[in-house]
């Protein structure tokens, strides 16, 4: 039986959850084990879906602080790639001011198990995320940085790409993307 979960910042998370991350994001891209965690991962929501007690898709939001701008260690250890900052929250052009922006959300660490693809688990955990960020912290907004394959699936979803392709180093291309919330 499929069930799809939320934890909210703090709570315990299944034992598969972060072995499902490093096999899905990490480990394909020759990450050593450890490389699947987030320094900030105990102030983030937490979605997964479970299948007979198996982790097969993961995901985390977490907040943006109201001084921050997005920009941040794609994992932890010193020698984590810095994922790039989102421009419009610093009151780039052709976007509502900053402050309707706010508080704002990232969703980071998507990953789903190969023979689970195509089935809806990523949509569960996007749909998860983004109702847990707006009922946690009242968010406006959500950013996040897709890699290539994803972006048509997160514009499925009502995501918005912006600025140009970049490359976030030892994993690959990804643009960037945004969600109104209100």
């Amino acid at each position: 039986m499929r069930r799809s979960r939320m934890a909210k910042p703090g709570e315990d998370l299944p034992a598969g959850y972060f072995t499902t991350r490093y096999q899905t994001l990490r480990q394909p891209l020759g990450f050593p084990s450890g490389a699947e965690h987030i320094d900030d991962d105990g102030q983030a929501l937490h979605a997964w879906v479970g299948v007979d007690g198996e982790v097969v898709a993961v995901g985390r939001a977490h907040l943006i602080p109201p001084d921050e701008d997005g920009s941040a260690a794609d994992h932890a250890g010193a020698d984590a790639a810095t994922c790039p900052a989102f421009a419009p929250l610093n009151g780039a052009e052709d976007f509502p001011p900053p402050d309707d922006l706010r508080p704002a959300f990232q969703i980071r660490q998507m990953g789903t198990l190969e023979k689970w693809r195509r089935q809806g688990c990523a949509r569960d955990i996007l749909e998860l995320l983004e109702a847990g960020a707006r009922t946690q912290w009242g968010c406006a907004s959500g950013w996040l940085q897709a890699r290539l394959p994803a972006i048509t699936f997160y514009e499925r979803m009502g995501w918005t790409a912006f600025g140009p392709t970049y490359e976030v180093e030892g994993i690959g291309p990804h643009v960037s993307m945004y969600k109104l919330c209100r």
